[in-house]
């Protein structure tokens, strides 16, 4: 049965993002989500919503039940999923601001669980991290609304929680990566796992520490220049649920064809 064909994952202030909420408990094969899903309306489409750290914030990046998360999801008939996060930014041609729609993403992270197959040869093509049309939706979306917004771009995810050392920053920056974050991974790769659309929102809420010798990236900037894009970010993610196509026109939907998956999928 489905209950929504969108999800959100993102931060707890976008809660009011939607009309006549009601929460879904789901049980999975992981544990528990983050929280009970969130399931409402915008613009008459069903969405569901997580809030990734948990509505208290009490799951660190390394600790988010991402497989869980994920799981939920799909087992409320979600296809699409957006993903607002938070980044640093690893060039000063993307100051605080700027929104981030990436299409390649870097993993250097360590010891997470980062795939729901545990027996047999399950390998996900994963070349293209995002999905397509989500990506051409959002940036087309995010220009229309006045945002200053980057088409593209390499996200490199880290373990956390620590802030990067000046050193790793600038060597992130050499390597050509243009944003740094603690929980793209493996939120995208479980979404491929499950043939869903999945869309990264980057929001930079600073430099990160090696760019131009600037001071130490703290938790308070990150917060509050977050904070005080809830509300726009909110209405963004409000016109790109409205501008997504009703059905599928990429290539997500099919991530599993031709694998023999010994899992029960949701």
């Amino acid at each position: 049965m489905t209950v929504a064909d969108i999800g959100v994952i993102g931060g707890s202030g976008l809660y009011a993002l939607l009309e006549g909420a009601s929460e879904h408990d789901v049980a999975t094969p992981y544990g528990p989500p983050s929280d009970p899903l969130v399931v409402g309306e915008i613009g008459g489409r069903r969405v569901a919503f997580v809030p990734r750290h948990g509505r208290d914030h009490r799951f660190p990046p390394h600790r988010i039940p991402y497989r869980a998360n994920l799981w939920a999801l799909r087992s409320l008939g979600v296809e699409q999923v957006l993903a607002p996060c938070a980044v640093g930014s690893l060039r000063a041609a993307l100051p605080a601001g700027t929104l981030v729609v990436p299409d390649q993403l870097v993993d250097r992270t360590s010891g997470r669980p980062q795939t729901f197959h545990e027996t047999g040869a399950v390998h996900v093509s994963f070349a293209e991290p995002y999905c397509p049309v989500g990506r051409s939706v959002a940036h087309a979306t995010a220009v229309a609304a006045g945002w200053d917004t980057t088409d593209g771009g390499t996200m490199v995810v880290v373990e956390g929680p620590r802030f990067s050392t000046r050193a790793e920053s600038r060597w992130f920056a050499a390597q050509g990566w243009d944003v740094v974050n603690m929980t793209g991974h493996p939120e995208a790769v479980l979404a491929r796992e499950l043939a869903l659309c999945y869309t990264s929102l980057a929001l930079v809420t600073d430099l990160d520490a090696g760019v131009d010798g600037g001071p130490p990236v703290t938790q308070q900037e990150v917060f509050e220049t977050f904070a005080a894009s809830t509300v726009r970010l909110r209405a963004l993610l409000h016109d790109v649920v409205a501008a997504l196509p009703l059905g599928r026109a990429c290539g997500c939907g099919s991530a599993l064809d031709g694998i023999d998956v010994r899992l029960e999928l949701p």
